[in-house]
């Protein structure tokens, strides 16, 4: 396993310093899924919801959130995002909301946790908007789909 870059020599956390790296193309892809029941589901998929559109509004909160992330996460550096996007697909054979998110830019470190980010924060919005009607959804799994770009190169979960 390489050396934890956010730990310095003397063992104290502190931000990367990314000033020397170079400016690249970085891309990340995340997902992240909710749990709920069938009623729930088709109250949210047949748009009566009395809150209003769940999938509009989770979208916007990721995007939102991937832009922030940099404010949520400590020691992450806040960056120029160039593209987010945040897709929900309401999954019915098996109850459940997958969210994949998908963050970009140009720059000198990469985009994993703003995608992470994106799609938890969708996530916690659809149990945000639905718990008055189901307060025993769930959230998870979490995590990272495929990354590009950078010194570390391409990672992609296997299938």
């Amino acid at each position: 396993m390489s050396q934890l870059t956010h730990i310095n020599a003397a063992g104290e956390a502190h931000m990367v310093d990314v000033s020397a790296k170079a400016e690249t193309v970085r891309e990340a892809r995340a997902e992240a899924f909710v749990e709920m029941s069938a009623e729930t589901l088709a109250m949210i998929t047949q748009g009566k919801h009395h809150k209003g559109d769940v999938f509009a509004t989770a979208r916007i909160a990721g995007i939102q959130a991937a832009k922030r992330t940099w404010e949520l996460i400590p020691l992450c550096h806040p960056l120029l995002l160039t593209k987010v996007e945040v897709r929900l697909e309401a999954l019915t054979e098996s109850n459940c909301v997958r969210i994949e998110s998908v963050c970009r830019l140009t720059g000198k470190t990469g985009v994993e946790m703003e995608a992470l980010t994106a799609a938890s924060v969708a996530a916690l919005t659809i149990y945000d908007m639905c718990k008055a009607v189901q307060k025993d959804m769930v959230i998870g799994p979490v995590r990272l789909l495929e990354k590009t770009g950078g010194k570390s190169g391409h990672f992609k979960v296997e299938a």
